[in-house]
């Protein structure tokens, strides 16, 4: 009885060591006992997959959330009591998670497309479950730290949509390669079919998606409206201290028609500008008052307020990596900073011609100022000398004692709660605002002013939809957008979308043919076409994978030998089974 050792293939071919080195770890040269991948090695490509479409939606997720970065700080700010840029920490390991299953998912498709084993070197292993891992705390942690952030995926669809679509579609088809090659094989098999159904209702899914897309900005230009204007939120944020003279002057020299800010009422009646409920990020409180640093804002007068610096912290902490970008000039005069009252803000914007939309923090019950923190609110617009017109403050309450000024509601209201309440304008974060939404509101001659928008491709989706103004921490930036960034008709779209499906279907069909084919003729070679083509130096891979096979099936069919075997060394193969005779 021969015993035969199991029988090996070595190829010398340089790209595929290289391929196969990387993922597998399998420098000097590729060794194949057998035709496909294990199940075990099937599962780790399957989580290989799942890690990348994770880690592809994270760094979607966190792309389009750059509009929020500040935002996202004092999420976190509020928690822990301590400013940070945050993101850092976690840009930093998704850039390099992103690149490196990318890497290791390309490396696997280069596999599948030359036949060879999916073999995964157990340190990518451990790399790929690490980062899998990782991104998943990620997504657990800012589900639980900000999650309402989830909303901008949606509203990021109006912009992108069309373009992820042409990206879908340039996938699904070049993935057709590897799932041609895999179900047009003889020996046919249940896995086989379904692969190809699934395959199918996704090709049909990527196919339709544009029945499911609602963009604004695929319009007629002729009904385009004029370009939203731009209130400052808290001056220029970005360029200096936030609620303060100097940060509300670089709003209105880069083109903010009017200024934003937070209110909240002093001990002793004095309305001044702070947007935390304590003192301790934007000013000095802890120097100054170390034993009160942790007491609301409004239980300071204005004498001890008004002492305190509101500018060294921007300076010290760079929220937004900017002070490099400051002239000695600037960075005195911000140093120099002190905090700001409402009449000093409105003044200002008197003198620029602009208008105020106010954002009023009433007092805690025990403030003494509870009851008429709107007089004093009121006070400070008329000691301004402001036209009360100009002046728009949320919320809308007490409406019976306040005449003269406009109010503004910070919530979703239907059309009927508008009348019934006389509204005019709404004020109201942009993923609350639907373009649906935008459209029912300007049909009623209601205004609306969307916040907090800071990245031009949010600027252009609420263009397209008609915003009258936007609330941005960042007029410097978008002051550069003359014109949406995209725009297209819909008879334009629709021609570029139903011309991509055809060339889609058009390719997949002659990938399938093709692959078909190339199996057919595969499938009629014969032992000596094999030996001919191999003395005639005339090899593929397809053929070796042939030659491969008829080795096999000679073993099988008793050849037996206690020699080594060697055939075609001169195209590159050493091919040999090693035996004894037993009992």
């Amino acid at each position: 009885m021969v015993k035969h050792q199991p029988l090996q293939v070595y190829e010398k071919q340089l790209f595929v060591s290289f391929v196969t080195g990387i993922y597998g770890c399998r420098w000097k040269r590729y060794q194949r006992s057998q035709e496909d991948s294990s199940r075990w090695e099937c599962t780790w490509f399957i989580i290989l997959c799942s890690s990348f479409l994770l880690v592809l939606f994270w760094a979607y997720f966190w792309l389009v959330a750059q509009n929020d970065f500040n935002e996202f700080n004092w999420s976190v700010y509020n928690r822990s009591g301590a400013w940070s840029d945050e993101t850092i920490p976690i840009l930093a390991p998704t850039t390099v998670g992103f690149s490196y299953i990318t890497f290791l998912m390309i490396l696997a498709l280069f596999h599948i497309s030359l036949g060879q084993q999916l073999n995964l070197y157990w340190v990518h292993k451990i790399g790929v479950l690490a980062t899998l891992f990782t991104t998943i705390s990620g997504v657990v942690s800012v589900d639980d730290i900000w999650g309402d952030e989830w909303d901008i995926l949606l509203v990021s669809l109006q912009s992108t949509a069309p373009f992820l679509h042409i990206g879908a579609l340039a996938t699904v088809t070049a993935i057709s390669w590897l799932v041609a090659g895999y179900v047009v094989r003889r020996d046919r098999s249940n896995f086989q079919v379904t692969v190809l159904v699934i395959y199918i209702i996704i090709l049909l899914a990527v196919y339709l998606a544009p029945l499911t897309f609602s963009c604004p900005c695929i319009m007629d230009r002729h009904t385009l409206r004029p370009r939203p204007d731009i209130i400052g939120r808290r001056g220029a944020p970005m360029l200096a201290p936030e609620n303060t003279i100097v940060s509300f002057n670089r709003a209105l020299q880069n083109g903010a028609s009017s200024l934003e800010a937070d209110v909240t009422i002093s001990v002793d009646g004095v309305p001044f500008l702070m947007r935390d409920r304590t003192l301790r990020r934007t000013t000095d409180v802890g120097k100054v008052f170390p034993a009160r640093q942790f007491e609301d804002a409004s239980l300071f007068n204005w004498t001890e307020i008004h002492s305190l610096n509101a500018g060294q912290w921007f300076l010290k902490s760079d929220p937004y990596w900017t002070v490099e970008t400051l002239t000695a000039r600037d960075r005195l005069r911000i140093g120099n900073q002190t905090v700001c009252s409402l009449v000093d803000m409105l003044r200002l914007a008197a003198r620029a011609n602009s208008s105020a939309l106010l954002d009023i923090r009433r007092p805690p019950p025990e403030h003494p100022r509870h009851r008429s923190w709107f007089m004093d609110t009121l006070w400070a617009v008329q000691k301004a000398g402001i036209s009360p017109k100009r002046v728009t403050w949320t919320p809308d309450t007490d409406r019976g004692r306040v005449r003269g000024l406009p109010q503004s509601a910070n919530e979703k209201l239907s059309l009927e709660e508008i009348r019934q309440r006389g509204i005019t304008s709404l004020a109201l974060h942009y993923s609350k605002a639907s373009h649906t939404d935008i459209q029912e509101y300007l049909a009623h001659n209601v205004s609306v002013t969307v916040s907090a928008v800071n990245a031009p491709w949010l600027y252009s989706v609420l263009w397209c939809s008609g915003v009258s103004s936007v609330s941005s921490d960042a007029p410097q930036v978008l002051r550069k957008v003359p014109y949406p960034i995209w725009l297209m008709s819909r008879s334009a779209y629709r021609f570029i979308w139903l011309t991509s499906d055809l060339v889609s279907v058009a390719l997949v069909i002659g990938i399938f043919c093709f692959q078909k084919w190339k199996m057919s003729g595969m499938q009629n070679y014969n032992p000596e076409q094999i030996v001919l083509s191999a003395v005639a130096n005339r090899t593929n891979r397809d053929l070796n994978v042939m030659k491969e096979k008829l080795i096999f099936s000679e073993l099988n069919n008793g050849l037996s030998s206690t020699e080594d075997i060697s055939l075609f060394p001169e195209n590159g193969y050493a091919i040999y089974s090693q035996g004894g005779l037993g009992d």
